[in-house]
């Protein structure tokens, strides 16, 4: 049996390779399917479609999303599988969601300006990024190669980190409207890498029981960095509310250098078999 990535980012977003490279490097890693699941933005999925149909028959290429969502003031992710990125009120949304994110990287970069001293504008962001969703991790690339820090790590540790003087948050997305949108297209809503969000036991429950109300259909229960344990955790659950499973790498290229794709830290592998019930699972 052949392996997936059901979660995998491009240049589109906050990962370091092209579309075509992405794609190119999962037949070399001999992948089944790979889903392109750029945060907010479908930019790069009607390229993969097209190249991935023209150059790999023994690919399945799965047009997805991963939702950047505030639940009680803390990130949780939202990834949708198999959406149909061409929806009309889908494309009306999520404009309106890039504009609003457009605003707060414009309030951003006049904070590091004015109140830092540290001269940034959102046009040169686009410049130096074309076709990218803007996130903090390209704020960081373009700080280091200005010289203003040393590391990209700094920009994160002194400037634009959730608690820094000079970090705007988004306007909150809630993982129930991230739901909504991806049901909307005909895509499978997952909760992505939920350990990561670093809850007790009894408080993910809590929200996985109150987003399956939402629609949720399933859950990443094989991720990157989950220690067995944890992902023996993630699958209980997933059995106790009959949640699809899914899993990926998390792939960002050189922005996270020890995750491969396909394989995590290396010993990561996701079973092209599950892809049958997530098939299933759109038309219900």
């Amino acid at each position: 049996m052949r392996g997936i990535d059901l979660h995998t980012h491009s240049n589109c977003s906050d990962g370091t390779y092209s579309v075509k490279e992405l794609i190119d490097y999962a037949h070399e890693k001999n992948l089944a399917a790979i889903a392109l699941t750029d945060h907010d933005t479908v930019i790069g999925l009607d390229e993969a479609i097209g190249y991935t149909g023209k150059k790999y028959s023994d690919i399945e290429f799965i047009p997805g999303i991963e939702f950047s969502t505030v639940n009680e003031g803390k990130d949780v992710h939202v990834v949708g599988l198999y959406i149909d990125h061409h929806n009309k009120e889908f494309k009306r949304r999520l404009q309106a969601f890039a504009d609003s994110r457009r605003e707060r990287n414009e309030k951003m970069c006049r904070k590091l300006t004015e109140e830092a001293g540290l001269p940034i504008s959102y046009d040169e962001l686009l410049e130096a990024f074309p076709n990218a969703v803007i996130t903090r991790a390209h704020y960081a690339k373009l700080m280091l190669d200005k010289g203003y820090v040393n590391s990209r790590q700094e920009v994160f540790d002194k400037y634009i980190g959730d608690h820094c003087k000079y970090y705007v948050p988004r306007e909150n997305i809630t993982p129930e409207d991230a739901i909504e949108l991806i049901l909307l297209a005909g895509g499978v809503p997952i909760l992505a890498h939920p350990i990561l969000y670093h809850m007790s036991d009894e408080k993910l429950e809590a929200l996985v029981v109150r987003l399956i109300n939402a629609g949720l259909k399933g859950i990443e229960a094989i991720y990157s960095t989950y220690e067995p344990a944890e992902e023996r955790q993630i699958r209980n659950l997933a059995q106790k509310y009959d949640l699809l499973i899914s899993g990926g790498s998390d792939f960002h290229g050189a922005n996270k250098q020890k995750i491969d794709l396909g394989v995590g830290f290396g010993k990561m592998f996701i079973p092209e078999d599950i892809l049958t019930d997530i098939k299933n699972a759109r038309a219900n």
